[in-house]
This record gives structure tokens, C-alpha cells and sequence, in this order.
């Protein structure tokens, strides 16, 4: 069972899934701002945090069966499902297989779109230096995942980002990448869902294509999508206002100041 924490008793479930190399711990800037109505349920996905190893590739179908036993033994129906990234991937390959469970899919800085040949590519090079160099692959990366013009701004929050990443277990990081380089495309996800579909993007998103993604949303009204003016880490570029369009969206609970 993957490792969890339950906050709040509030009657509407958001599950929260951290992206790679991160885990649960990620959303306390966030918290504070979403709404009590929110029951919170944040799980460590395979191989991060608390949670373990589960085989040699994650994929991401794998994780959303493990994310469907936490919920069943919580005996969770009809939940908010929220994914940071990878989280997100494993959000849709959930929402793939248990499109009843969900009351709403909120893609947190991540996209349906699989791959491209040279993202595999980099990403089948990295599995080396991931098992016997994992600290220079952190270092190297996670400061490209932030908006570079506010490099200053953020320097604690990369700091919190480099330490949550090399928290990580290596060998579990690695399953995670090889399980990454095995996603397909999901678009068909974002046309068929019947559950509302929340997309947050990042302007100076360096992991994902964010005007692509946004230009070939379908045209659906249960589809809402924003772009803020950070990178790939909106809970820790933006926090209070990621919260303030989820509560908005989910809850339509509109901000006190735009109540007309």
C-alpha cells in the first residue's frame, strides 16, 4: 500500500499526486489556501517518499492501480483527482481506467501528450547517470524547472526542491523514468471524459509544451484551462493562486473580492 496522509473533513475528496522526484510533502504552501471544503488525501506515488519500490519500470497505468487501492480502502468514490506532472500522467492513466471515480481531472503543470522521440530519447540517456550519479542529476535539473526570470525570488523554494529531490530513491526514480518513456497519448482522455477537466499551465514551463497543450485542448465546456506566469512548480511559484482557481473551479467558490 502507498504511503498517505488524510487532512481536513471537508465533504469534497481532492487527491493529491507530486510529480517525479518529488512527494507529498510538496503541497504545504498550498494548503493553507485551499478550501475547507476540501477533504485532502495526499499520497507518495511508487518509489517516492514513504512508498515503495513496486518493479523495474513504473508505469504510469501501475501507479494508477496503486492510487485506486488507497481509495479503496479509504472507501473513496467520486473524488477530485489532482496531479503535478508525473502525478498528472498517472492521473490520466487513472482516469483511462476508473473514469466513474472521478468528479473532476486537474492537470497541475503537466500534459496529455506523450513523448516526442527526443524527450524519450533524453530521457533513455539519463538512465545511467540516474543510478550512478543521481546528486549532479538533481543539481543539474531542478533549478531549469523554474520560471528563470524570478531565479532570485524563488531561491529557497528551489533549495526545498533540490532537498525533496534527493530525498528520492534513486533506483525508485529511475523506474519512474522508464515508466514515463512508455506513456501514450491521452488526448483522447481530455475528449471523452465526462468529468470536469481542469488544465493549470506555466507560461516559462520548461517540462511542458505549454502553448501546444493549451492550443489543441479540445473545445469542450466541461474543459477550463489557465496559464500563470511561472514555471513547471506552481505550488511553489504561485501557491495561493493555484489554490484560488481550485477552489474556484471545483467549488465554484468564487474569491470574495469578485463577488459582484
Amino acid at each position: 500500500m502507498l504511503n498517505f496522509e488524510r487532512k481536513g473533513n471537508g465533504k469534497e475528496t481532492l487527491i493529491l499526486l507530486h510529480g517525479f522526484m518529488e512527494n507529498l510533502s510538496i503541497w504545504s504552501d498550498m494548503e493553507p489556501h485551499l478550501s475547507d471544503q476540501f477533504s485532502l488525501l495526499k499520497i507518495d506515488l511508487p518509489g517516492h517518499g514513504q512508498s515503495d519500490i513496486l518493479a523495474e519500470v513504473h508505469t504510469m497505468e501501475l501507479m494508477a492501480d496503486e492510487v485506486k487501492k488507497v481509495l479503496d480502502q479509504e472507501k473513496l468514490d467520486k473524488v477530485h483527482l489532482l496531479g503535478h506532472s508525473m502525478g498528472g500522467y498517472t492521473s490520466l492513466a487513472f482516469a483511462e481506467k476508473y473514469p466513474e471515480t472521478l468528479k473532476s481531472l486537474t492537470l497541475f503543470f503537466s500534459t496529455y501528450f506523450p513523448d516526442d522521440e527526443e524527450k524519450k530519447q533524453q530521457r533513455i540517456k539519463s538512465y545511467r547517470i540516474i543510478k550512478d550519479a543521481f546528486a549532479h542529476y538533481v543539481r543539474a535539473g531542478i533549478p531549469n524547472l523554474f520560471n528563470s526570470n524570478e531565479r532570485d525570488v524563488l531561491e529557497g523554494k528551489i533549495e526545498t526542491a533540490l532537498e525533496t529531490a534527493l530525498s528520492t530513491n534513486n533506483i525508485g526514480a529511475l523506474a519512474c523514468v522508464k515508466g514515463m518513456v512508455e506513456r501514450t497519448d491521452k488526448k483522447h482522455i481530455m475528449e471523452s471524459l465526462e468529468a470536469k477537466i481542469l488544465v493549470l499551465a506555466g507560461k516559462h514551463d520548461n517540462a511542458v509544451k505549454t502553448d501546444i497543450m493549451i492550443k489543441h485542448l479540445p473545445d469542450r465546456t466541461n474543459i477550463k484551462s489557465y496559464i500563470l506566469d511561472c514555471g513547471h512548480n506552481g505550488h511553489w511559484e504561485r501557491p495561493s493562486i493555484c489554490a484560488e482557481i481550485i477552489n474556484t473551479e471545483l467549488l465554484h467558490n468564487l474569491p470574495k473580492k469578485l463577488v459582484l
